[in-house]
């Protein structure tokens, strides 16, 4: 398995901002272009890094001042979409055009703007073994698409228009839905504008009293699902199914600690272990060999509103077959819908190396 993205295809945009009703309205313009470097986190793709990839990023932004708690817990964030148009400057590789659910976050009394984005994007020239076989980077027309960015942002300087340069890094991956996928990174340097279309207007930031949040241990189930492809291409895409169950504790306003288990049963391993077995003697792969797995882990979940992000660290306990490692990791987010439910998207991969896409279920009791 390939390199995958840090957070899930579109995932801010289902969970992350159905919860900015009651905010004042305040909204900014942004547009950066940018130029910059495909990193090379995988010798499979180094004659494809042949050019210096370019292109454009536009942000709308939503700005916050505490009508919820939430948003003065982390310093006033930004909630917004952005649209990204990059040029590979190679014509392997293609163009993307990609959307983006997005937050800002501050720091250093506002002049340094963290943004992490989310979202899906559409490659204009994917793997195709007669007319593209060399693209061993993206297997898809759609991938999952991650950017993070760190600006110096300065709003407001002249009658609402403001600058922001920084660096960006934007990673594309279909996260193993279909081989190949060894993805790309772009490392890039952007310079631009930002403008206020209410720069006439001032809203104060409302602060709260910062009061500890206390919860007993709390036990929760969770069903995930979803489908994906070994790294052998062509041997087909199969469905997945992962029980996980865990106890968390919550140590804070904003965080939770977790241990718990997951049972794996995963198609596509089934898939693998018939196929090294009889095309691979030297392996020495038993096609009967159990493709179920065990594993136990330990895992953080950050509380923004009804949104959370959620990262975990987990050891095979029971591991028939050899694959990626006894390690396994995992990330991504949950959005809950009441007290008790919850529906989650998140990466489990090995290191950086992307196994599926889960999309679940669950509940907290």
């Amino acid at each position: 398995m390939r390199r995958s993205p840090l957070l899930i295809a579109l995932v801010c945009c289902l969970f992350g901002f159905a919860q900015e009703k009651k905010n004042p309205t305040k909204y900014t313009l942004d547009a950066s272009p940018f130029y910059g470097s495909i990193l090379l986190h995988n010798s499979d793709i180094a004659h494809l890094i042949t050019s210096h990839p370019g292109g454009v990023i536009l942000g709308l932004n939503k700005k916050h001042f505490g009508s919820e708690e939430w948003e003065a817990d982390f310093n006033y964030p930004d909630t917004g979409y952005t649209f990204i148009y990059q040029n590979m400057n190679n014509p392997t590789l293609g163009e993307h055009f990609g959307v983006y659910a997005h937050y800002n976050f501050y720091f250093f009394k506002r002049n340094l703007q963290f943004r992490i984005g989310q979202g899906i994007a559409y490659n204009t020239n994917p793997y195709d073994r007669e007319t593209n076989f060399r693209n061993s980077a993206y297997g898809s027309h759609l991938l999952s698409s991650t950017m993070a960015i760190v600006n110096f942002h300065k709003e407001n300087l002249v009658s609402g228009l403001g600058l922001k340069t920084g660096i960006s890094l934007i990673h594309y991956s279909n996260a193993n839905f279909k081989a190949p996928n060894t993805s790309t990174n772009t490392f890039a340097f952007n310079l631009g504008v930002v403008y206020d279309l209410n720069h006439k207007e001032e809203i104060d930031f409302k602060s709260y009293e910062k009061n500890d949040v206390t919860e007993p241990i709390t036990f929760n189930g969770v069903i995930r699902t979803g489908l994906n492809e070994g790294d052998v291409v062509g041997s087909g895409q199969y469905g997945f199914l992962v029980l996980s169950a865990y106890a968390d504790k919550r140590v804070g306003r904003k965080s939770a600690l977790q241990f718990g288990g997951d049972f794996f049963l995963s198609y596509f391993l089934k898939e693998l272990i018939r196929f090294q077995s009889n095309s691979f003697p030297e392996m020495m792969v038993d096609g009967n060999t159990d493709f179920k797995r065990v594993g136990l882990f330990v895992g953080h979940e950050l509380f923004i509103n009804k949104l959370s992000l959620i990262t975990q660290l987990g050891y095979y306990v029971y591991y028939p077959f050899d694959f990626e490692g006894r390690v396994y990791n995992r990330i991504g987010l949950k959005r809950y819908f009441g007290d008790k439910f919850f529906g989650s998207v998140t990466l489990k991969a090995h290191s950086a190396a992307a196994e599926a896409v889960e999309f679940g279920i669950g509940i907290r009791l």
